[in-house]
């Protein structure tokens, strides 16, 4: 076998259409998908929406319990909680999508340096991200959201930055695997350049596990951002945002439970629809898989 034959050798990659025949066959990543999906066009349709300001207070509808005026209540100074929340998925689904996005950005390619190169540059990039899996993922973006500053956009950046080591960690370990596969010698054997290899040959066949890490991850960073906004190192005030207003409705828990009951619902539905859509994707795309 030639060395042009080896590159041309199939991976054990799926392809687009099989891996979404057997995405659709699972109920479960289905039913994830349709959650994703329902909050994702709330959030766009926001702007669009027949609700009322999300920030405007009325003193004569202050805690008011579920009603044909106010179908999920209102809070401590007046404010529709329907609008808040349909505002406030804005910042959730933003803040998931973004930060990962930041971490695969910065976490991929040192995975594919460190597990491609090898030696020296190998050991300074895991020695490194072994130090930042060494501490909590949640301290760790407390603690860079807190030197940041508080605003949303430097919590996305705290979340992503904590999550990076998680993609560093994953794609150093898929290239260390892919690349002693015969395609990628006879890529070489041909002389090749490094980068051609790495894009050509090892980052196509080490996306799929990356693909599933990250829409797994997304559930994470939205309980991340909801934490850091409790805390007062997310979204800021009177700007919605789930997790601030579990914040203002843990003073309010015997009184107007409502105020909890909907921010905490949202946020547990859209971590389990990401959770199961991860897991069907990590299904569909296992080359294990008949």
């Amino acid at each position: 076998m030639t060395a042009l034959d080896q590159i041309a050798i199939a991976t054990d990659q799926r392809s687009p259409s099989r891996a979404w025949r057997k995405l659709k066959a699972n109920k479960g990543a289905i039913a994830g998908l349709g959650i994703i999906a329902f909050f994702a066009i709330v959030a766009t349709a926001a702007p669009l929406l027949p609700i009322p300001d999300p920030n405007a207070t009325s003193w004569s509808a202050i805690r008011k319990a579920p009603s044909a005026a106010h179908w999920l209540g209102t809070d401590d100074i007046g404010r529709d909680i329907l609008s808040r929340m349909v505002w406030g998925a804005q910042a959730s689904l933003m803040a998931g999508v973004f930060s990962v996005a930041i971490a695969v950005v910065i976490g991929v390619p040192f995975g594919l340096i460190s597990g491609y190169f090898g030696g020296w540059t190998d050991q300074i990039i895991s020695r490194v991200t072994e130090a930042f899996l060494a501490m909590p993922f949640l301290i760790t973006a407390i603690a860079l959201a807190a030197f940041l500053g508080p605003s949303l956009t430097n919590a996305m950046i705290a979340i992503g930055l904590s999550a990076m080591p998680i993609f560093v960690r994953l794609t150093r370990g898929q290239v260390l695997a892919v690349k002693t596969e015969e395609y990628v010698e006879g890529a070489r054997s041909i002389g090749l350049r490094h980068f051609s290899i790495i894009s050509r040959y090892i980052l196509p066949n080490v996306f799929a596990p990356i693909l599933v890490q990250a829409t797994l991850t997304i559930a994470t960073a939205i309980i991340a951002e909801a934490s850091l906004s409790f805390l007062g190192l997310g979204q800021q005030p009177p700007a919605p945002s789930w997790g601030s207003m579990l914040n203002v409705a843990k003073n309010f828990l015997s009184q107007a439970p409502w105020m909890a009951m909907w921010p905490g619902a949202a946020i547990f539905l859209v971590v389990i629809g990401f959770n199961l859509l991860g897991d069907g994707l990590r299904d569909a795309l296992d080359p294990r898989e008949a």
